[in-house]
Parts: structure tokens; C-alpha cells; sequence
């Protein structure tokens, strides 16, 4: 199994990691869908959003797969007025991540990241390892070190 950016920044900072593959099905990128075909509790699988402030500009946002984020709480918490999720044809030139492969770890540039106290209940939970078909099972604790993310209500 080849390593992505985001397993190498893992190992880096020595925190223990399990990289687990699946078959992509291009027409459901969806997290449920990976769940599903993954035979990972859906409730375990959390997917990065990009969004952009009006005040702050880019940030990201790590959310439990089945959940919805919601634009009030995530603007509150990073101290914009108003939020919107980036469009899709800005994600790879912003990130280096395409739809269905965006990690949280290793994009292009750093920013702030947030992740929905979900992942707290859970000993490891699953994210994207910065390819479609390749997910990361970390403890949440790892993820929050690795991305200096800060703890917040998001759905």
C-alpha cells in the first residue's frame, strides 16, 4: 500500500495510524457509501470540508460522514460572520485534494481546521488518507495534534 502526504505527516509526528483501503465508486463519493463498502460504522467515518469566512477566508471543517455541517455554528466558531463551502472546482487548486480524497493533513496550505466533537466518543475514528479508495483509522487525539485543530460543535 503506497503512503500518501497525509500518512507521511503521521509518521513524522509518531502517531500511530492504520491506512485501509476500498473500491471507489466514482458515482458515490458519498461517506455513507464509503461505509458501507468499507464495512466501517458510518458513525466512525468523518469527511473534511473546506469552507470560506467572510472574515478569516479559508478554513476546514472535520464532520461525522452522516452529519450535516451547519453554517451558523462553524462561522461562529471561526470568527466569521458568514460561511460557505468552497466550490468544488476550487478544491484541488486550493488543497491539492480532489472531491472524495480530501484529508485533513498534507493540503497545500495550512488552515485552520475544526473538528466536530463526535470524534471524541469514538477511540479511532476514520478520515481520508488524501486519495479516493484509501482511508486513515486514527485515534481522534492524533488527528488534533497532527492538524492543531480545535474542538467544536459543528452539526
Amino acid at each position: 500500500m503506497k503512503k500518501t502526504n497525509a500518512a507521511r505527516i503521521l509518521d513524522r509526528l509518531k502517531i500511530n495510524y492504520e491506512l485501509i483501503e476500498y473500491t471507489v465508486d466514482e458515482a458515490d463519493l458519498s461517506a455513507t457509501h464509503l461505509a458501507d463498502t468499507a464495512g466501517i460504522p458510518i458513525s466512525k467515518v468523518f469527511k473534511t470540508l473546506v469552507l470560506e469566512g467572510d472574515i478569516t477566508g479559508y478554513f476546514v471543517c472535520i464532520i461525522p460522514g452522516g452529519g450535516e455541517i451547519d453554517l451558523k455554528k462553524a462561522a461562529l466558531v471561526s470568527s466569521n460572520k458568514k460561511v460557505a463551502m468552497l466550490k468544488m472546482k476550487e478544491l484541488e487548486p486550493l488543497t491539492g485534494y480532489i472531491r472524495g480524497g480530501c484529508s485533513p493533513l498534507g493540503m497545500k496550505k495550512n488552515f485552520p481546521v475544526y473538528i466536530d466533537l463526535a470524534a471524541l466518543e469514538h477511540e479511532y475514528i476514520y478520515i481520508s488518507a488524501g486519495v479516493r479508495g484509501m482511508q486513515i483509522k486514527l485515534p481522534p487525539a492524533g488527528l488534533i495534534l497532527a492538524c492543531k485543530a480545535n474542538t467544536a460543535n459543528l452539526t
